[in-house]
């Protein structure tokens, strides 16, 4: 069975699907392949800070409207080292601009109805996805659809937003790509838990055990993170031993500490660093975490996938309209230079707030003068909170 489309988006995560919807608008065609469940794209927990370019592109695009009455609106976050809590105000030090917490599954659930609406093809779980003719003016993806019958979708493009293990990458020909990678030896703990929130916004922490984030997902969600071993074996966290960590590294000294509850999900996940250039090959474009990786702590993966396919969607409907490609020759290195401010500011950030098992009394001295230095000066909280809440789109 052969078929045709504009552009062949591989992977229906948050970038695929924004693509999609955005092609829409614009009155392109294009066919998502993703090789998950529906259900389990839906449910799969992943960040949930979205900088203000997004909640933007997402209003613009028709697709915010549960965002605007969901979302939590943060105005700032606070910083916590040596049991006390300092806040930095995000909205004052940026002329306004907020990030807003709303979860990843959120965001996918979303745009998985927005794009059921339309009525253009979304295709889950579909195995034995292959690429081909990648130097032509049509390229292909071959795969078998959920019925095990062999598809083949000729494409004009084709887009990678299928992730850091998907197969868009490596079918590109290594030489034409080159990879850049730091690897962590930490990970972190998550969980979500049955309680709500007890802060009004999010609390880094730098504790001497490690470092410790609380978050939200709801009014009666609340996310928590505790810096452990990359490959951390679960079952030695139980549940009273999760709380009695998280008590340790997050309460201060004013009273605070985080509300617990029952423990509904947790898991482990491993940091890296990693970019690929260019971000393009032929007719082959990569977006999101195909195409980079970054710690969590900055909170820039699923903003960074945004910006790409919104900025990968502006080229395409420039091409289709008149006829040129200079948007997408371009797209790759405006692409690369948001990608490396991201992950400056990702690394200062986790390195500022992480232990290493090599670290000593000197490293953690360090780290708190760092944090000293930061809650002291404008200029430096300046600087984290227009990193933080993210330059605007292009």
């Amino acid at each position: 069975m052969i078929s045709r489309t504009q552009v062949g988006i591989v992977g229906a995560g948050p970038a695929g699907l924004m693509l999609g919807h955005l092609l829409h608008l614009a009155g392109i065609d294009s066919v998502i392949l993703e090789r998950q469940r529906e259900e389990h794209v839906i449910e799969r927990v992943r960040a949930g800070v979205l900088e203000q370019g997004t909640v933007d592109l997402m209003t613009d695009a028709g697709v915010g409207g549960r965002l605007a009455r969901e979302g939590m609106r943060h105005r700032g976050l606070y910083v916590a080292f040596n049991r006390r809590r300092h806040h930095i105000d995000l909205a004052e030090l940026t002329g306004g601009r907020t990030i807003t917490i709303y979860g990843q599954n959120e965001v996918v659930r979303d745009l998985i109805a927005a794009r059921r609406a339309t009525g253009r093809p979304l295709h889950c779980d579909v195995s034995d996805v292959r690429l081909d003719d990648l130097t032509s003016t049509q390229p292909r993806i071959h795969f078998l659809d959920r019925g095990g019958t062999p598809r083949t979708l000729t494409c004009d493009f084709i887009a990678g937003c299928d992730g850091f293990h998907g197969v868009t990458r490596p079918s590109i020909p290594a030489p034409h790509l080159q990879a850049f990678e730091r690897t962590y030896h930490f990970g972190w703990l998550g969980i979500l838990a049955s309680a709500a929130p007890s802060s009004d916004e999010l609390v880094y922490s730098l504790h001497e055990r490690g470092f410790a984030l609380f978050s939200m997902r709801s009014a009666q969600v609340t996310r928590l993170y505790l810096q452990c071993a990359p490959d951390e074996d679960l079952a030695a966290w139980s549940d009273d031993r999760i709380w009695s960590e998280l008590r340790a590294r997050l309460s201060t000294d004013d009273g605070w500490r985080p509300n617990e509850g029952t423990i509904t999900q947790r898991g482990v996940t491993g940091m890296r660093s990693f970019v690929v250039e260019p971000m393009r090959y032929h007719r082959v474009f990569l977006a999101g975490d195909a195409a980079h990786i970054v710690p969590p702590t900055g909170a820039k993966g699923l903003n960074l996938a945004m910006a790409d396919v919104k900025r990968l969607a502006s080229a395409l409907e420039t091409f289709y309209r008149g006829g040129s490609a200079a948007a997408l020759d371009a797209y790759s290195d405006r692409g690369l230079r948001r990608t490396w401010r991201a992950q400056r500011f990702s690394w200062w950030m986790t390195s500022m707030l992480h232990r290493s098992e090599s670290d000593t009394a000197f490293d953690y001295r360090r780290q708190l003068a760092d944090l000293e230095y930061l809650v002291s000066s404008r200029a430096a909280m300046t600087s984290l909170a227009e990193n933080y809440v993210g330059t605007p789109f292009e």
